[in-house]
């Protein structure tokens, strides 16, 4: 393409806007206002020293941080991100946060920034003088002389915080000569070496590993917060504390805190008390600086006014925290178009109507079509444009690369924007972070983002991780938490234990095997290639795993038993499944109109997995078949509402509902929610439980038995035999585990002929809910509603420091506690104790032992916040709905289950303040192990949807014996838990196909693969041993081609273009998901011959091996189970080829007729 044309392609579609004027652009569409803003900054240069752009909303500020650089290459763009914490919070923002914002500002005032960017809300705040930057920052160089007295003074005096180990910004620590040191604003904390007062060297480290990384030339430190700490400067804060608040000062925890040198959190919505003069964004912008609106900035900086007014309005009555005014903290609107007035400004209307840039057709991929990309074609046929597609990332490019091979689509490949616009193909692929494509007609350019092929839900990377935390199945089967000498399961040879990973060179170059020891020190290496036969053994604790002898028979014996009783355990299920599927159930009729309104009613917008759960319930309930659904979720991610649905469509088909829940204080909550939503309709709901008179109870009852009560909730009381319903039609059973065995035989004896839906926050394991896909329906709720943060868990030796450290964080921000103390004997003295400790508190105690009616007032107590410590037992385990409460403290937690410990720990964090969980015990190191794992185990679940995770040891065992029974648990120990569910579900299988299970070969075919040639990860191209064996083992657990993309386009992101050994690798994995379903036992492909061995009667069309033999001279029979392909290639690629096109010609499994007489 010509230079000329390549100007006229880069000019800026503004010319410049002069100070003062205003030039309001609205031809940007999709992500094209970053195109336009980087062409005008490049167009200006000389005349714009820093152009500003002021963004409506986070998500947009986020949205150019990420778009500009792949525009601009050459410009500095830096994001002032927000605090994110509402004004007056009462907790500070994340120090990862403080430190980019300072390290934005430092480099505002140096002139290191071309671009800034800034959500609105953040330019109201008001900021500290740039002469504070400039007075508490320093920095020094490799062989520069540096008195170490004199550095500490410094860093002390910049506010940063003496550690023994440092792990995040604005943290020092000295050992002898060497200091580690984290500054704000940087990636990576240094490790500076001191030969007696001289700098020896600096080096960058990693804080996970504390390892040194590389070298650098020097170091600059930047204040570790937004405000000065010294000495000095709290003096003057108090003194400015005394002129501003009126009342006596010795009354603020905030005023003495300062005093004692303890900045309390959310001590930023003080920051002018800190400063004679506060600063504003504008402040900070050199002369001749230009600003850019995108979005509707009047409407955001009007809401963020009103609501900060509000919040003060509301918070300001505090005498012990005294509110300043929100003018001194922020800008008001006024202020901030004032402020702006002098600078140039350019605008971007959030509703783009112009034609500069114009939005695509619709080019969205249908999976389900003959011609998925049948769109996209069409679209590169028509249009004179040029056209790029761009991925997220070059593994990303990979797959659609792919994708678009595989549909007669090809397309060059470019890396950035400029080779692009210089190249001259129609169509080419390129890697940029674009969210939304957008075309230019006038220079003839399209550009195609992921959004458009796959919709709004495009594969984000933040959202992949996301996607992935419901598949609980790879948890168990992920080795990555392998260490060496835990027990693992051989599918071939039984259990031993996992001794690290050895590499070995077999003549055919180096190849890793896994190293394991069996009983009497035996060895056993299993090339990495073929993890899928090994699994984690959990069945037991690890220590006392049996481990087996190499070919003693032992473990044939011990598989034969399991599968024996296995089968058993299958024929029961399939029994129920029969019995179930001739049932004739009710069909609920749907009123789309009144459910809509219903459902419109719920507050939230539902997560993926809610949606999904309450479709599934819609779906059975108007079936006509009985529904018994399980619901599992994490404590507080929403079951309630999949009830209340199926609730809503039960009464709407004029059927009654009965909710049973195990506690009475929980049913009184339903109670609550159910009458709060259903007060707009016609429906009596009626509450039968102990905080009922018998009075009112009897009334019910007859009214129940009547049919003119609706919805019914109460505890086991409503299994009682005088209770008739007249026309039930749906059972709601809340944590069905918590109930008797009595009470099980009596729900069994309702399941017959009404739906029933049961919620559960003890996940059983989702292995086995594959096994029992007949048996019951499952719905998982693995995702956390928006807004939900992970809870903070510790275990600390209990002391009264770290008790009243962790009651006052709470209370200081407004909260709630719970302190859970199991003995209720000496429950009294611990109450004397906390009121001592923790005057501030106001406390109430609940127990089981205490009468009805007055655990029920101390409950309304404290869920009406007229208390703010409940001090109680294990009463609170299920269920009660507290979002103030975020912290609990648990006495003596080594004595708890680990499925209790996640339920009791499920009462925080259901808001979205960050929540803590303390686990205490009298010393950590005179625990059992079991304990220790235990409280390990519960420490690493912080992740959300964890419960689930959960299920790993402790439940897996438990669910197991809750489910089938507890026979089962003997065998599972023998065999380990991962086995045994893969048996069940092939024994299910084979029974549901009317095949006898064949005991002898308890495992379906695996298939071993031989390519002579090494199919590794290579030392060089992924360097952790954990991570390679995890990567092996999650390549092996791979089920279908798209998993192994997955986890092909991970490996190109993280380590780079994949070696021949790695890609041998990949292919390993898919010549076996290829030759699996046709009963293949092994492939070799050497370079003289290639062979396929079958197992006996594979389910293959035997025409086809016949008519291949017939047709090709090189194919051949040698033997009874096993073709044989002769062909000389040294080439790997040429041999898989071979492979693939031969396993194509056998065509798709053919199912084999039954045996008669089984």
């Amino acid at each position: 393409m010509s230079s000329k044309a390549v100007k006229a392609q880069s000019s800026s579609p503004i010319a410049l806007v002069k100070p003062g004027q205003r030039f309001v652009f609205d031809g940007a569409s999709g992500s094209s206002d970053a195109l336009a803003i980087a062409r005008y900054f490049a167009a200006h240069r000389e005349a714009v020293p820093l152009l500003t752009v002021v963004c409506a909303s986070a998500v947009d500020a986020q949205r150019l941080t990420a778009e500009l650089p792949y525009f601009a290459p050459d410009a500095r763009v830096r994001l002032l991100p927000d605090w994110e914490t509402l004004p007056y919070d009462t907790f500070s923002p994340h120090q990862d946060l403080v430190s980019e914002r300072l390290a934005t500002l430092h480099d505002l005032g140096e002139g290191r920034c071309d671009i800034l960017i800034v959500p609105a809300t953040t330019a109201l705040y008001r900021m500290p003088p740039a002469s504070f930057l400039a007075a508490y920052t320093f920095s020094f160089t490799q062989g520069e002389r540096l008195d170490e007295a004199k550095l500490k003074a410094q860093l002390t005096l910049a506010g940063y915080e003496h550690v023994s180990q440092v792990v995040r910004p604005g943290e020092y620590c000295v050992r002898g000569s060497l200091i580690d040191l984290y500054p704000m604003g940087s990636p990576l904390p240094y490790r500076i070496d001191l030969f007696d007062d001289q700098v020896d060297s600096i080096r960058a480290f990693d804080p996970d590993t504390q390892r040194s990384l590389y070298p650098v030339r020097d170091v600059r430190l930047l204040p570790g917060r937004e405000f000065p700490f010294d000495e000095a400067a709290r003096t003057a804060f108090r003194s400015r504390w005394r002129e501003v608040f009126e009342g006596d000062p010795s009354r603020s925890q905030i005023y003495k805190d300062i005093g004692n040198g303890v900045p309390s959190a959310g001590i930023e919505y003080y920051l002018p008390l800190f400063f004679d003069e506060t600063a504003t964004l504008f402040h900070y912008l050199p002369e001749g600086s230009q600003l850019a609106f995108v979005g509707d900035l009047d409407a955001a900086i009007k809401r963020f006014t009103h609501d900060t007014k509000q919040r003060y309005d509301f918070l300001s009555h505090d005498r012990e925290r005294p509110l300043l005014e929100p003018r001194r903290l922020f800008l008001t609107d006024d202020d901030f178009f004032t402020f702006a007035k002098p600078f140039a400004q350019l605008k971007f209307p959030a509703t783009p109507e112009g034609g500069w840039a114009v939005p695509l057709p619709g080019l969205a991929i249908d999976r389900h079509a003959d011609e998925p990309l049948l769109a996209l074609r069409h679209y590169l046929d028509q249009t004179e444009n040029r056209v790029m597609l761009v991925a997220e990332s070059a593994g990303r490019r990979e797959t659609i690369q792919q994708l678009l091979a595989d549909n007669g689509l090809r397309g060059e490949l470019r890396d950035t924007f400029q080779e692009w616009l210089t190249a001259d193909a129609k169509f080419t692929l390129g890697i940029a972070p674009l969210a939304n494509g957008f075309a230019l007609p006038a220079e003839k350019l399209a550009i195609i983002t992921e959004t458009e092929l796959y919709g709004p839900l495009a594969r984000r990377a933040g959202r992949r991780r996301q996607e992935q935390a419901s598949n609980v199945d790879s948890m168990v089967r992920d080795l990555a938490e392998l260490k060496v000498g835990d027990p693992v399961v051989h599918a071939q040879h039984g259990i031993g234990r996992y001794m690290g990973l050895v590499s070995m060179d077999l003549g055919e170059g180096e190849t890793e095997f896994l190293h394991l020891e069996y009983q009497n020190e035996s060895k056993l290496y299993v090339p990495v290639a073929q993890l899928h036969v090994i699994s984690r053994y959990s069945g037991a604790d690890p220590e006392s795993a049996p481990l087996h002898q190499l070919g003693s028979g032992q473990w044939e014996k011990a598989k034969r038993k399991a599968a024996q009783q296995i089968r058993d355990t299958a024929a029961e299920l399939l029994n129920l499944y029969a019995r179930r599927a001739a049932r004739e159930g009710f069909a609920f009729k749907l009123e789309p109109r009144d459910y809509t309104k219903f459902a419109e009613s719920f507050g939230f917008e539902e997560t993926p997995d809610q949606a999904a759960a309450i479709a599934a319930v819609i779906t059975d309930m108007t079936s006509g078949k009985p529904m018994d659904r399980l619901v599992c979720g994490d404590v507080g991610f929403g079951k309630t509402e999949v009830a209340l649905r199926a609730a809503f469509i039960a009464v709407m088909g004029g059927k009654q509902v009965a909710i049973l829940s195990p506690t009475t204080l929980l049913a009184e909550q339903h109670t609550q929610t159910f009458t709060d939503r259903f007060s707009d309709w016609p429906v009596r709901i009626a509450e039968l439980s102990r905080f009922r008179t018998g009075k009112e109870v009897s009334t019910s009852v007859q009214q129940i038995n009547e049919g003119s009560v609706d919805i019914v909730i109460g505890t086991h009381k409503l299994l009682s035999s005088d209770v008739k319903f007249k026309r039930l039609g749906l059972v709601i059973i809340d944590e069905e585990h918590r109930f008797g065995v009595r009470q099980k035989e009596a729900l069994k004896a309702l399941r017959a002929e009404v739906d029933v839906l049961t919620l559960t926050a003890t996940p059983i394991p989702r292995t086995l809910g594959m096994a029992l896909e007949g048996l019951r329906d499952f719905s998982v709720i693995a995702t956390a509603p928006q807004k939900r943060l992970a809870i903070k868990t510790f275990v600390r030796r209990e002391d009264e420091g770290v008790i009243r450290e962790a009651m006052l964080r709470e209370l200081k921000r407004g909260g709630q506690v719970y302190f859970l103390h199991n003995e209720v004997e000496t429950i009294e003295n611990r109450r004397t104790m906390l009121e001592a400790l923790v005057p501030e508190a106001r406390i109430a105690v609940a127990h089981g032992q205490m009468h009805e009616r007055e655990l029920e007032r101390v409950m309304r107590d404290f869920v009406g916040q007229r208390a703010n410590v409940l001090l109680c037992t294990t009463i609170i385990e299920t269920g009660i709905d507290v979002p103030s409460a975020n912290t609990i403290i648990m006495h003596r937690a080594d004595k708890f289950g680990l499925a209790q410990l996640h339920q009791l720990r499920g009462r925080v964090g259901r808001s979205h303040h960050q929540a803590y969980a303390y686990l205490l015990v009298h010393d950590p190191q005179a625990l059992t192990k079991q304990a220790q794992r235990r409280l390990e185990a519960i420490q690493q679940m912080e992740e959300l949807g964890s419960g689930f995770y959960l299920a790993m040891h402790d439940l897996e065992i438990r669910g197991t014996g809750e489910v089938l029974g507890d026979k089962q648990s003997g065998e599972i120990h023998e065999i380990g838990f991962q086995l045994y569910t893969d048996m069940l579900n092939d024994a299910v299988r084979a029974l549901k196909d009317g095949r006898e299970p064949d005991l002898n070969a308890p495992l379906a075919a695996t298939t071993e693969i031989n390519l002579h040639a090494p199919a590794i990860l290579p030392a060089d191209y992924c360097g952790d041993v954990q991570e390679r064996l995890s990567l092996y083992k999650r390549l092996a657990n791979c089920e279908s081609s798209d998993a192994i993309d997955g986890i092909l386009e991970e490996l190109v992101d993280r380590f780079g273009k994949l070696p021949p050994q790695a890609h041998a690798l990949v292919e390993t994995h898919r010549l076996r998901l290829a030759a699996k379903p046709l009963g293949i036992s092994k492939i070799d492909a050497a370079e003289v011959s290639i062979s396929l061995q079958f197992v006996p009667n594979p389910p293959v069309d035997a025409m086809r091996i016949i008519e291949m033999v017939q047709k090709h001279k090189h194919i051949k029979l040698a033997g009874q189970d096993k073709l044989r392909i002769e062909s000389r290639s040294p080439d790997l690629a040429v041999r898989i080829a071979t492979v693939k096109e031969t396993l194509r010609a056998l065509g798709g499994p053919v199912r084999q007729p039954a045996v008669a007489g089984r």
